[in-house]
């Protein structure tokens, strides 16, 4: 169904994972889908395979994030559905930290999200959705997690506050929070296949519903974040982990 005829989308880092998975779906459903990536070549790529507009942007830059606000701006005119999405992953005890590290998942997962939001506000129209990915971790206490988890629980926080600015303007402003799914970012942890098969059983351990979770059932819940039948829905915060943080 064409729920999202006539929409313009803008998810970032759509160009792998749930970003490619929520893509698909919004495309699906009738809207006019843009992806943005870090990387030329593989945004050009999934573009290509989606049939979507693909733009580089990497949301760890204030530069970056400005340029493709500008480049929207002109292309499209306006956003009605804005998924913020791109972020990384990072690991590390609080002892064992790196400035480095730490600077690295904040300026993406946190401070590029927040700017994402604060620079395409002017740019999206009146009754838009916007969606964060957010994380299970937001609300758990995993050791060597907590830069990770931090930047999670900052952009919830970030969420409900925007919900109530945005409010006036009928733009809803919700989270998705998965716990593990099967994307690319668990096949570049650099395991092995049996070291691989010992995460995921470990993972599965953890899950009341003893399966990990699927990019395309978040992409799902995304979609229906932006149309009407989540008219009445803001401020929220949908974790999809399986019963994992309960």
């Amino acid at each position: 169904m064409e729920n999202l005829k006539g929409k313009i989308a803008l998810v970032t880092g759509g160009n792998s994972g749930i970003g490619f998975a929520t893509a698909k779906e919004l495309k699906a459903q009738g809207a006019e889908v843009i992806i943005t990536g870090r990387r030329q070549e593989v945004i050009n790529r999934a573009a290509n395979e989606l049939g979507v507009t693909g733009l580089l942007a990497d949301q760890g830059s204030s530069l970056a994030i400005e340029q493709l606000a500008e480049t929207v701006k002109a292309r499209f005119g306006k956003v009605d559905i804005l998924f913020i999405n791109a972020g990384i992953v990072g690991g590390a005890s609080i002892e064992t930290a790196t400035e480095e590290t730490f600077d690295q998942v904040v300026n993406i997962n946190y401070k590029g999200a927040y700017f994402t939001l604060s620079r395409f506000i002017p740019l999206l129209s009146d009754g838009a959705s916007v969606v964060f990915l957010s994380s299970n971790t937001a609300s758990m206490n995993g050791a060597n997690s907590s830069i990770y988890s931090s930047t999670k629980s900052a952009l919830n926080a970030v969420m409900r506050i925007a919900a109530l600015e945005l409010a006036p303007r009928k733009i809803r402003v919700n989270a998705v929070s998965p716990g593990p799914t099967q994307t690319e970012i668990l096949n570049k942890l650099g395991l092995d296949q049996t070291a691989r098969k010992g995460l995921d059983d470990w993972m599965i351990e953890r899950i009341p519903l003893k399966k990990i979770g699927a990019a395309d059932d978040v992409a799902k819940m995304v979609a229906y974040f932006c149309g009407d039948a989540a008219s009445f829905i803001t401020g929220a915060e949908i974790v999809m982990d399986g019963g994992m943080c309960l």
